[in-house]
């Protein structure tokens, strides 16, 4: 077993703090790879408070994670010692079912394992994430990472670039579709600048006047006030698309009333609340309202390869370790451009 340091939740209401606990050795298919950088995500934040359920304390969260090689298993054959590697929100799947030969891990139909916070197949130990200096993962779960981008600002790409690139895909958006975007956040800030990327003309549709500006340095095209009737009306049966990437209570059928005839709202957040939604919306538009989760590892290492062919990194703040409390604190109030990542060479000293 490999000794190692992380930060953790240990119960729904106290702050994350230094937790050391052990890794399974390296075996013949796995990569042991240093940790560099870890974004934090809203899940992170959602699980670490015990909001979604089913919490496995203590958790050590994290699914962006980025670091160097440094061990790999003797049956190994694409990663070698010294390689940059990411891992992103899965570390196993059944890979036998129908939607793992497909190579969409994601909907697993036994069940994906998480990063973290999912029984570890072989152990009695839950995964653990990558809030920590180190990660033992098969290598059919790791990505290749390119030597020369922003390696703390490819972190994020691992959950918020993929689970907005996957549905850009799906649904071959492209030159000359109108696609909105509900959300300028970690996703929604990846969704404006993929979507742009692809050849469609993007708009931001917010609540926040003031985020027009951040809006438009991203990528958008346009930009809707949602509270403002008459810049709505403007834009109402208009979308081909809308990226929906808001996890708060919203209308549905507000939103769903901006697509033209046969447009589709992806949802991508999780709200706590069963939304709204008037069927006729739908019907009398042959509209359709769909979902997507994050992607399958094949498509995670084509998102990877096309940011960087394309120069598209997130927007981030770096912070230490020590200060991930007040950066949920933060996330919480809204106060990040766009994404929070961790410098993990700042974990030592607090767990020295």
């Amino acid at each position: 077993m490999l000794a190692t340091k992380g930060y953790a939740a240990f119960d729904p209401n106290s702050p994350l703090a230094p937790f050391n606990f052990q890794r399974r050795d390296v075996g013949p298919h796995d990569v042991l790879i240093e940790i560099q950088f870890c974004g934090v995500c809203h899940s992170d934040l959602h699980t670490a408070k015990g909001e979604w359920g089913g919490a496995n304390y203590p958790v050590v969260p994290g699914h962006e994670i980025v670091g160097r090689v440094v061990r790999v298993g003797e049956h190994v054959q694409n990663f070698k010692e010294g390689d940059l590697a990411g891992v992103g929100c899965m570390v196993d799947s059944c890979q036998s079912c129908p939607s793992c030969s497909d190579g969409y891990e994601q909907y697993c139909e036994n069940g994906f394992t998480g990063t973290y916070n999912s029984p570890e197949k072989g152990l009695d130990t839950p995964t653990y994430g990558g809030y920590s200096n180190q990660i033992v993962v098969s290598e059919k779960f790791v990505l290749k990472i390119r030597e020369d981008q922003d390696l703390a600002r490819v972190a994020p790409l691992l959950c918020a670039g993929i689970t907005t690139y996957s549905p850009l895909r799906h649904w071959k958006v492209g030159q000359g579709h109108k696609v909105g975007v509900v959300g300028l956040g970690g996703l929604g800030h990846m969704a404006v600048k993929l979507a742009a990327s692809m050849g469609a003309e993007v708009t931001v549709l917010s609540t926040s006047p003031n985020k027009e500006a951040d809006a438009q340095s991203l990528g958008a095209h346009k930009f809707v006030v949602t509270k403002d009737e008459n810049a709505l009306k403007q834009v109402r049966g208009y979308f081909d698309f809308i990226i929906n990437t808001v996890s708060a209570k919203v209308s549905l059928d507000m939103y769903a009333g901006l697509l033209r005839r046969d447009g589709t709202m992806i949802l991508l957040g999780v709200p706590p609340e069963a939304p709204e939604l008037h069927a006729g919306t739908l019907i009398f538009g042959r509209r359709s309202i769909a979902g997507s989760l994050i992607g399958g590892i094949a498509e995670t290492q084509e998102m990877l390869d096309y940011c960087a062919e394309h120069n598209i990194l997130s927007d981030i703040e770096v912070i230490n370790m020590s200060q991930i409390n007040t950066a949920y604190d933060r996330m919480l109030a809204g106060d990040v451009k766009y994404r929070f990542v961790i410098d993990m060479a700042t974990l030592e000293p607090e767990n020295a």
